[in-house]
């Protein structure tokens, strides 16, 4: 008996041990964290602020890659498809992983073929409108927009995103007809919108607040219950579009079947990066709202990301929104 027992010890050692060995070598070389966006967008900027300090806690670089293309699913399958070793993750968001499940005929599942990280933050939109809109409240937006019916053109990135179901909403709740024109990413639409040829967009704070704060846009309301930090801008509620509340997340995802001990070190790195007093300053500067440090897990994020699918896709399919 003791012969047997010495003989199993050991290899439950060797066992044990092993798991340890794959933890200590990841990373082995530079991670890809692909945004499936293109450059200068709304997830562009978070994105390079997180990678950039996720460096320092996995000793290698992080390297940005934008793959733009279908609302997010050209640079969101490529990922799908990766070595689940861990040194290529996605800089996901609501779009990537709840709207296009429903919109799109994908070849990928956005729930079983990614591992979950973390959450990263939610950020608001803004309605706003080019600088010669002939309106400065909300109110005059609607009333203008109603007077005018099917003259106006929203820019979207792309059919079925945030933006796209957002101005349909608005339509709902305002009674008012305008076009939504898809472009491939939300930079390009707001270039646009800034050189006056589309009229209005809502979307995420953090690509149009540098744009109202030089002047070069109008904004008329925050969908959110609060209003964003050092900003002079009403909230929905306030400026007479009670509950109309849009919101994103941001968030990490790998393919699945990456390791259990890789994913919890690059959760690591993710809670150290956003616990950064340097982090979280930047990143509130461009809209962000982190996410409480007990919901920076995997599985807060796979039950974040299961709620919204259980929300929003009966409300898509309802709609029989799908990709053009």
């Amino acid at each position: 008996m003791h012969r047997i027992c010495l003989v199993v010890l050991p290899v439950l050692g060797v066992v044990a041990t092993t798991a340890d060995t794959q933890a200590q070598a990841f990373p082995s070389r530079p991670i890809v964290m692909v945004v499936p966006w293109p450059a200068g967008g709304p997830s562009d900027g978070p994105a390079r602020v997180l990678a950039e300090r996720m460096r320092i806690s996995l000793g290698q670089p992080v390297l940005v890659e934008n793959v733009s293309g279908a609302s997010g699913s050209a640079g969101t399958g490529r990922v799908a498809r990766a070595s689940a070793d861990g040194h290529t993750i996605v800089h996901a968001n609501f779009s990537t992983h709840v709207i296009n499940g429903a919109v799109f005929n994908l070849q990928y599942d956005v729930q079983k073929d990614f591992a979950p990280i973390s959450p990263i933050a939610t950020q608001s939109f803004l309605i706003v409108g080019k600088k010669t809109v002939p309106a400065n409240t909300l109110n005059e937006l609607v009333g203008w927009l109603r007077a005018n019916p099917d003259n106006a053109v929203q820019g979207t990135g792309g059919p079925g995103g945030v933006p796209h179901l957002a101005g349909m909403l608005f339509q709902q709740q305002t009674g008012t007809r305008f076009r939504l024109v898809p472009y491939r990413g939300t930079a390009l639409a707001i270039n646009d919108l800034v050189a006056g040829h589309i009229d209005l967009m809502i979307d995420a704070a953090n690509n149009t607040l540098p744009h109202v704060r030089a002047g070069t846009i109008k904004a008329f309301a925050v969908t959110a219950k609060s209003r964003l930090p050092a900003v002079d801008i009403p909230t929905v509620d306030e400026a007479g579009l009670g509950g109309f509340y849009v919101s994103s997340w941001q968030a990490l995802h790998a393919p699945k079947g990456t390791p259990r001990d890789v994913v919890a070190r690059l959760n690591r790195a993710v809670v150290e990066a956003l616990a950064d007093p340097a982090v979280r300053l930047r990143l509130a500067d461009l809209g962000q709202e982190i996410f409480p440090r007990e919901q920076q897990t995997p599985a807060a994020l796979a039950a974040l990301q299961q709620a919204d699918i259980e929300k929003w896709w009966p409300i898509i399919r309802a709609a029989d929104i799908k990709a053009e």
